[in-house]
């Protein structure tokens, strides 16, 4: 693999099953398909120039682009959407400032801006449906339920520290002017980053410091559990639930991942009297089943394998790290807490083609 082409990678993201993932970078784009690892599609620099964004729906023909970095053929306040199947560019929304995320699905499409975030139906008949004010959100956090049986937005509120929730199905409504949208008290400084589970039903959060993660239930804004990731400060990266929500995981910049337990809670970690010595309030908190580090320790996202067995054995819980330094690492673990790595790879070295 080159190295210049592995630090040219400038976003990662999963599509809305977490089949697919697509790499944004200084010289175009890349899909791959997650299992088995394969190439879908890619734009070359000399069509696309850099790109800063890309964002898939499902597994369509449609991919969302934003231009940015040294070398940009379109500007990096306007969404493209790219038809990879006609081979063009069918539609284009410009901002009057820089796009920090685009999320899609099978009915809306959603624009996150520093300060604000735009709602548009999509992909038939895209009209402009609503703008919302929005806190200070550098980091462009914004998770689209991608059930079309639940139309949940989850951002950060007005408030350091909460979230807040938003149907996307009543976008354009007429709302009461005294309406208080309804949010979450999640942590008491900035949030760092946020998930939603695959039904719309909890979301999870991690502030700034890193050390903690709380899982609410959207529907009785309650906490549901607090699980600790490690006593240092660390970026959280990403956090991602399993499709039953019975497992999350969560990365760090440290190429740390954590696997939590949150429908057996028991068999997550708890420091014994033993251990406790300076850790104090740290002592009673829930700390992963397991964990495992990437010897390259490049920060990372991650993301649950789909399940899988062969016949007479029982079905394996994986989580795959995708490394900005363009490395595919694939870890199996049980409940009793063991975790071990069953494939490696380069992906911007795999070429192999499949159908989008």
């Amino acid at each position: 693999m080159s190295n210049v082409a592995a630090k040219s990678i400038q976003n990662i993201t999963f599509n809305q099953t977490n089949t697919c993932f697509a790499v944004a970078m200084e010289t175009g784009y890349r899909v791959y398909n997650l299992e088995p690892l394969a190439e879908l599609t890619q734009g070359s620099f000399e069509d696309f120039g850099s790109v800063r964004i890309v964002e898939m729906l499902h597994r369509s023909n449609f991919i969302a682009l934003v231009g940015g970095g040294y070398q940009s053929k379109f500007s990096a306040k306007m969404v493209r959407i790219w038809d990879d199947k006609q081979k063009t560019f069918v539609l284009e929304f410009s901002f009057d400032s820089l796009i920090r995320a685009v999320k899609m699905r099978r009915d809306r499409l959603i624009v996150v801006l520093t300060n604000k975030i735009y709602v548009f139906s999509f992909p038939h008949d895209p009209k402009h449906l609503q703008t919302i004010e929005t806190r200070s959100n550098m980091r462009g956090l914004c998770e689209l339920c991608p059930s079309l049986n639940n139309s949940l937005m989850i951002f950060p509120g007005t408030r350091a520290g909460s979230l807040q929730l938003f149907d996307v199905s009543t976008a354009g409504a007429a709302v009461g002017a005294t309406s208080t949208p309804p949010t979450i008290n999640a942590h008491r400084t900035d949030l760092q980053c946020i998930a939603i589970n695959h039904s719309g039903g909890l979301a999870a959060t991690a502030s700034g410091k890193g050390t903690l993660i709380r899982v609410f239930d959207l529907k009785t804004r309650l906490l549901v559990i607090e699980l600790r990731r490690g006593t240092d400060t660390a970026t959280v990266q990403s956090i991602t639930f399993n499709e039953d929500s019975s497992y999350l995981c969560a990365s760090s910049d440290k190429g740390t991942v954590h696997i939590f337990a949150i429908k057996n809670p028991e068999l997550n970690k708890r420091l014994t009297v033993a251990n406790v010595g300076y850790l104090g309030r740290y002592a009673g908190s829930q700390w992963g089943m397991t964990s495992f580090t990437l010897r390259s320790e490049c920060p990372c996202i991650c993301v649950f394998a789909p399940p899988g067995s062969t016949p007479g054995t029982a079905v394996r819980n994986a989580v795959i790290a995708l490394c900005f330094d363009g490395t595919y690492h694939k870890y199996v673990f049980t409940a009793d807490g063991n975790c071990n790595r069953e494939s490696y790879n380069v992906f911007l070295d795999v070429t192999q083609d499949l159908e989008i």
